[in-house]
């Protein structure tokens, strides 16, 4: 089972609510090149391309909850 900290749940959650790169900086309190690299790893553990299949995949897993928007 893939496990994800908090941050990386939260950045999940910030880019399945359609938020841009420097949105998710902002929210986060790092900069755009910084969520880009830790992005980049997540995506890589969770086997994901690109944003749309890694919040296909979080939702899949359970990572995110749907419902809660």
């Amino acid at each position: 089972m893939l496990r994800i900290t908090p941050w990386e749940r939260w950045a999940l959650q910030l880019l399945a609510d359609g938020k841009a790169t420097h949105e998710v900086a902002g929210s986060l309190g790092i900069s755009e090149t910084e969520v880009e690299v830790h992005l980049a790893t997540l995506f890589a553990r969770m086997g994901a391309a690109n944003r749309s299949e890694a919040i296909a995949a979080a939702l899949r897993r359970g990572l995110l909850d749907w419902a809660e928007r």
